[in-house]
């Protein structure tokens, strides 16, 4: 007897090119498809050339969520406020866990000419959304790699990353040449995929709208089923699955929660560490 073959394509219920403003792509906020997609709530892909006179991302704050910070290209300077600073390098991973609330800002190194990369927001649970700020910093060379995949958050395969992610979440960057195959099964309870491409054309088992195009999401139905990709020249993106995050999100300008209450106590430590830096003559 012939066991039967699943050939069924998870399919893809939607897409995007989202928003520009300038050097920034916004694919995801939460108060649209990160409501579909949390616990991933927010995600930019931004890329610049620092001679048009871009000088990153200046001082500002953020509570009740993790960033993770992704970058393609170009060395950036980083410093928080839980007293980490230093030069990030291009393929590094910056996370930031906000928790009851932390300021942080990024430039270009100096002699960088171009900066690539994704920002993503990953919403906390109760636990974790007002405690203390936690941030690290991976250089290239600290990012497992399985296959084609880097682990950013989360594990594939024999590669864990060093990161601590709050709940059961993978996010990797992927590299494949043209015409290169390869399938992604999630682990059980993976019912939230997306994947948003930088570079080149992706195929998937759901041919419908053709190869995903660089600077474009795919979410894609919420499922367990795994995922098969096919290249159309040489692409790059990035990917995510994780188990829906079952709270509310409650927001502010720089900030997800999962209670009103929650907000109000991280948005305070937001204002006292803005004062104080306004005292250090920090922040105008």
């Amino acid at each position: 007897m012939t066991a039967a073959i699943d050939t069924r394509a998870r399919a893809v219920v939607y897409r995007t090119r989202g928003s520009s403003h300038g050097s920034i792509t916004r694919l995801v906020s939460p108060g649209d498809l990160g409501e579909f997609l949390k616990p991933f709530v927010f995600l930019d892909l931004f890329g610049f050339n620092t001679e048009g006179g871009h000088k990153g991302f200046g001082l500002h704050p953020h509570s009740g969520i993790a960033t993770l910070t992704y970058l393609i290209e170009g060395d950036t300077l980083y410093e928080d406020t839980t007293g980490e600073q230093g030069t990030l390098r291009g393929g590094g991973v910056e996370w930031m866990r906000a928790g009851n609330g932390v300021w942080h800002t990024g430039a270009p190194a100096p002699g960088v000419k171009r900066v690539r990369g994704f920002q993503l927001w990953v919403a906390l649970p109760p636990s974790e959304e007002n405690a203390p700020a936690q941030s690290m910093y991976l250089a290239p060379a600290q990012v497992p790699r399985e296959g084609p995949a880097r682990v950013l958050l989360g594990r594939h395969g024999a590669a864990r990353s060093a990161i601590a992610a709050p709940a059961s979440m993978n996010y990797l960057a992927v590299e494949l040449k043209d015409g290169e195959r390869w399938r992604y099964t999630p682990p059980a309870g993976h019912t939230v995929g997306w994947v948003a491409v930088n570079e080149g054309g992706l195929g998937t088992g759901d041919a419908r709208g053709g190869p995903i195009g660089a600077g474009e999401l795919a979410v894609f139905e919420e499922s367990n089923d795994a995922i098969d990709f096919i290249a159309h020249g040489d692409t790059a993106f990035v990917l995510g699955s994780a188990v829906k995050h079952p709270h509310e999100l409650v927001m502010g300008h720089y900030s997800v929660h999962t209670s009103r209450a929650a907000l109000d106590q991280g948005e305070a430590e937001i204002r006292r560490i803005g004062a104080a830096l306004r005292q250090q003559g920090r922040l105008s």
